[in-house]
C-alpha cells in the first residue's frame, strides 16, 4: 500500500516574547514528527535557527519563500517579516503583537490558497495584538470572521476528556445572560456532530453541566436549570441525540462520571477549562469546531515567566499537530462514508418520483 502524502500543517510563531518558537523547536525535536506531518512555521528562519541554539534543540529547519516549496524530513519556515529583534522575553509589547499577527494572517492566507492543508496556532498575548487590523479577543474570533462563520464552539480535547463551552471568553458576571435554550441546543448539536465528523465517534454520549452550584438544588441556588438547562437537554433528547444532564460539575468531575460520556459541554470557560487542565494540562488541544478548515493549537498561553529560560515544554504542541493532521483524515473518512454512494442513480429515481 503506498504512503499517504504528509500533511501540510501552517505554524504561527505566536507572540515571539512568550514560549511559542520553544515549544515548536522542542515539538520538532522529535524525529518521529516527521513521519506523517510536513510542518511550515511562519516567522523568521534566522531567528528560529538562533533560538534553537539558544534553547540547545537539535532540529533540522530549512527556510523556504513560499510553503509550496516545502519538502518532507524538516520544519520549514517562511520569513513573514525582513526581521525579528532579539527577544525580550517576558515583556508584552506591540512590536509584539503585531509581529504575532502577521504571522497569523500570513498562516490563514496560504490555508486560503490550500498551500498548508491544517493550522495550528502558538500563543497570543491577546492585549498586545489588539490593533486598528485586529480587534478580536482571541484566534477564535478571528478565524470565525475570517471564515465568515457566526457560531464556532471551543472544544478542549486530549486522551482522557473532550470539553465544549457555551459561552467562551465572556465576563463571569455575564454568562447568565448569555445563555438560552436555543443556544445550548445550537452548541450541543455542534459538539455532537464534531465528535462524530473530526473525532469519529458514531453516537456520542454528551453529558451537559449546570450553571449553578450542584445544579440549582433545585431551584435553590439558581433557576437557570429548571428553566433553560434541562429543556435544552430534553430537546436534544427529541431530537435523538445521547445527552445527559445537567449535572453538578464539581461532583461530575470529582466522582469520575466525565469517564463515562464522549464528550462534556460546559457553560462557561473555566468551568470545563479548570477541571480539563488539571486533568490533562501539558497534554491538551485546543480545537475550534463549527470552522470549515481544521485548526488546533497548545493548551496553555504565552508563559511569560517561564519564557525564554529553557523551560518549555513541546508537549502540547505536539499533540496539537498531531491532532490537527488527525482531524483532518477523519473528516475525510467522514465525508467518504456518508457520502450517497450511487449519487446518478440516486438522482435518476428523484427525477422519477418528481416528474
Amino acid at each position: 500500500m503506498a504512503k499517504s502524502k504528509p500533511v501540510r500543517i501552517g505554524i504561527t510563531w505566536g507572540d515571539p516574547h512568550g514560549i511559542g518558537s520553544e515549544c515548536i523547536l522542542k515539538a520538532f525535536a522529535d524525529p518521529r514528527m516527521f513521519d506523517d506531518i510536513l510542518p511550515v512555521v511562519y516567522g523568521h528562519v534566522g531567528a528560529l535557527r538562533e533560538q534553537a541554539q539558544h534553547f540547545e534543540v537539535q532540529v533540522d529547519i530549512t527556510g523556504v519563500e513560499d510553503a509550496a516549496d516545502a519538502r518532507p524530513g524538516s520544519l520549514h519556515c517562511v520569513d513573514i517579516a525582513p526581521t525579528l529583534p532579539t527577544p525580550d522575553w517576558g515583556q508584552p509589547h506591540p512590536d509584539a503583537g503585531e509581529f504575532a499577527r502577521l504571522s497569523l494572517e500570513a498562516a490563514v492566507q496560504d490555508l486560503a490558497a490550500t498551500k498548508v492543508d491544517v493550522l495550528v496556532t502558538a500563543p497570543i498575548n491577546k492585549d498586545t495584538i489588539q490593533s486598528s487590523q485586529f480587534k478580536f479577543p482571541g484566534h477564535t474570533e478571528y478565524l470565525a470572521k475570517k471564515a465568515d462563520v457566526e457560531h464556532v464552539l471551543m472544544i478542549l480535547a486530549s486522551d482522557a476528556l473532550r470539553v465544549g463551552v457555551v459561552t467562551g471568553h465572556v465576563a463571569l458576571k455575564d454568562v447568565a445572560a448569555h445563555l438560552s435554550k436555543d443556544r445550548i441546543v445550537q452548541y450541543g448539536n455542534m459538539l455532537n456532530e464534531s465528535l462524530a465528523r473530526d473525532f469519529g465517534i458514531a453516537t456520542p454520549r454528551i453529558a451537559v453541566l449546570g450553571l449553578n452550584p450542584h445544579a440549582g438544588d433545585n431551584g435553590l441556588i439558581g433557576e437557570e436549570e429548571k428553566t433553560i438547562i434541562l429543556p435544552a437537554v430534553r430537546a436534544m433528547q427529541e431530537q435523538g441525540l445521547k445527552v445527559s444532564g445537567p449535572f453538578g460539575a464539581d461532583g461530575f468531575f470529582g466522582s469520575g462520571d466525565f469517564k463515562h460520556f464522549d464528550g462534556v459541554l460546559a457553560m462557561y470557560h473555566d468551568q470545563g477549562l479548570v477541571p480539563f487542565k488539571s486533568l490533562s494540562f501539558g497534554q491538551g488541544v485546543n480545537f475550534t469546531a463549527g470552522l470549515p478548515i481544521v485548526r488546533t493549537s497548545p493548551d496553555h498561553g504565552t508563559a511569560f515567566d517561564i519564557a525564554g529560560k529553557g523551560l518549555a515544554d513541546g508537549e502540547s504542541l505536539r499533540a496539537a499537530c498531531w491532532m490537527a493532521a488527525d482531524i483532518r483524515k477523519q473528516r475525510k473518512e467522514h465525508r467518504d462514508m456518508t457520502a450517497n454512494p450511487l449519487p446518478v442513480a440516486s438522482k435518476k429515481h428523484w427525477e422519477r418520483e418528481r416528474f
